[in-house]
């Protein structure tokens, strides 16, 4: 027989194995449901857990995004660090406007250098204030570092850190409290207290969410040197310097020569700064959800196994049921493979239905997460496609011994059979 009338010989087995399997579980209703829950709660469970950390990956990597993707935080402090390695660190110096001039100066692959200098205060309008808001003070290169944007009016300009004028930039968290219902710009020109001295609203900055649990709207901006004067110049920097894109690794280096220099660390010593950058965090939250990955597979791959057991189990039990109808088939003429594809094609229908329910059973409880607590759930076509394509496989899987005790049955002794 050629191959063209071979392949048309499999497509008509098939579709005929496809409607004999549709016949057999229509049939045994209740009993194809049970074998299904194995099924569906391994795939459910995979797809829900998956949806949330996929949703987390996306939320966290667009949070640390808005920290700046080429930009390095120099400070006093490692991200991260051990209880050891805190206490190694609390005793360093304070990074001052000794290193931020040097770096300044002497950087040449920075592309913007801004100090940042926080504290909390309480900022009030009238009868109205915001408490435990985070003050920055910073310069005007302080967006190109990947800070923030403006919604309304502008952002501090050199002159404003120049003459330390006290001018202040509003988060949009901030902006709700003190002037509830009004327009941003509408805000602008206003005088405002901040930690109980007046400043003048210059703008409004882009509403920015949560960030690793932080508001990252509840907080104001105000020229570097203005809060030198105002709120403590003694407090450690950090210092946040861009490269140009691909041009981390050369400013790193730059940096670490200029730091060491300027505070005097002698050859062979230990840096007694920090260099942070976004991609510590990636690392430590990659490892986490690796972790979580690990576990929901291994949930997921035991309640699978469950499951094709059950498929197993009851496919023994309808060959059993049917042997009389297969020696009947075998003798009209029945190949031993026509066989074999009937019982695989039921096998594998009933895990992939098993599969298609789990998948919808776990968006829908991933979309619940999502919408009644603050974590994110998203999934990929490829995280359903996996779900359905690996349920349909374990029904192949357990389904073949069946189906070869079906296909290898004497046709004589089948029809014996009572």
């Amino acid at each position: 027989m050629s191959s063209g009338g071979s392949s048309r010989r499999l497509a008509a087995e098939f579709a005929e194995g496809m409607r004999i399997a549709l016949g057999a579980l229509a049939g045994h209703r209740l009993r194809s449901l049970l074998t299904t829950l194995g099924i569906v709660i391994g795939v459910m469970t995979v797809i829900a857990i998956v949806a949330i950390i996929q949703g987390l990956d996306r939320s966290f990597e667009a949070q640390i995004g808005n920290l700046g993707a080429h930009t390095l935080y120099l400070n006093r402090w490692q991200w991260f660090a051990s209880q050891d390695e805190w206490w190694e660190m609390r005793n360093r110096r304070p990074i001052g406007t000794r290193e931020l001039e040097a770096v300044q100066r002497d950087a040449a692959h920075a592309v913007a250098v801004a100090p940042m200098a926080m504290t909390r205060a309480a900022v009030g309008y009238g009868d109205r204030e915001a408490t435990s808001v985070t003050v920055i003070g910073t310069n005007d290169r302080f967006l190109e570092t990947g800070g923030a944007d403006v919604a309304a009016g502008r952002f501090l300009g050199t002159p404003d850190v120049d003459l330390a004028r006290p001018s202040v930039v509003l988060g949009a968290a901030v902006l709700d409290q003190l002037f509830p219902r009004w327009e941003a710009g509408q805000a602008l020109g206003r005088r405002v207290l901040v930690g109980g001295r007046p400043f003048q609203v210059v703008g409004i900055l882009t509403r920015r969410g949560q960030m690793l649990g932080m508001n990252m709207d509840a907080r104001v901006i105000v020229p570097f040197t203005t809060f030198a004067r105002a709120l403590g110049a003694k407090r450690s920097l950090t210092i946040a310097v861009a490269a140009s894109p691909g041009g981390v690794p050369a400013l790193e280096d730059e940096l670490v020569a200029i730091l060491r220099r300027v505070r005097q660390v002698p050859p062979g010593k230990r840096d007694d700064f920090a260099l942070n950058r976004q991609d510590q965090m990636l690392r430590v939250y990659n490892q986490l959800t690796g972790a979580l990955y690990g576990v929901a597979i291994g949930v997921g791959l035991l309640t699978l196994v469950v499951g094709g057991i059950g498929i197993m189990n009851i496919m023994l039990v309808s060959v059993t049921e049917r042997t009389r109808e297969i020696g009947v088939r075998r003798a009209l003429g029945a190949r031993r493979r026509t066989i074999l594809l009937q019982f695989l094609v039921e096998s594998s229908l009933v895990a992939a239905l098993g599969g298609a329910a789990g998948t919808v059973l776990g968006l829908g409880a991933a979309q619940l997460v999502a919408l009644t607590t603050p974590l994110a759930a998203a999934v990929t076509p490829g995280a359903v496609g996996l779900g359905l394509g690996f349920s349909a496989a374990v029904g192949l899987l357990f389904g073949s011994w069946p189906a070869w005790r079906a296909a290898r049955l004497d046709p004589v002794e089948a029809l014996r059979y009572e």
